[in-house]
């Protein structure tokens, strides 16, 4: 009977993790969306993604930033190969095209209002096991 109970905790701890998400799946989910999603009005693509992706939920607090990344997964996996910075941050080797959220007002309760902007930035990142897991800022392209 006790090896059927320590086979059935095991089974299930398995599915547990199985069911979790990684933390690359979880930079993934929050900073990626390629191809970019369409057919959403500009003014209603941050309130419309942080929701969809989870990001923002009903009952916890507005995320006062957030930005999406609008090219392949890879190219993010690729930044991790290059030098990391003084801070240990990999940055993209070209620039990539982003949405930046932001809070609009300073109420940061549900219902979220966010500030869109598109740009055209580098990406840094914190990796782990050779993928990003952090998006940890962006930076323009020298003029």
């Amino acid at each position: 009977m006790a090896s059927w109970a320590l086979c059935m905790a095991m089974v299930l701890a398995a599915l547990a993790g199985a069911v979790g998400e990684s933390r690359y799946e979880k930079f993934l989910r929050q900073h990626v969306d390629h191809p970019q999603t369409s057919a959403l009005a500009a003014h209603r693509y941050c309130e419309t993604m942080l929701a969809r992706r989870q990001v923002t939920a009903p009952g916890r607090p507005c995320k006062p930033s957030n930005t999406f990344v609008h090219a392949p997964s890879e190219e993010l996996v690729a930044a991790c190969t290059q030098m990391p910075d003084a801070m240990g941050f990999h940055s993209t080797p070209t620039p990539m095209s982003l949405t930046a959220c932001r809070l609009r007002g300073r109420d940061t309760r549900p219902p979220c209002a966010y500030r869109a902007r598109q740009v055209q930035h580098h990406v840094r990142v914190a990796c782990l096991d050779g993928l990003p897991v952090h998006l940890a800022g962006t930076y323009a392209p020298p003029q």
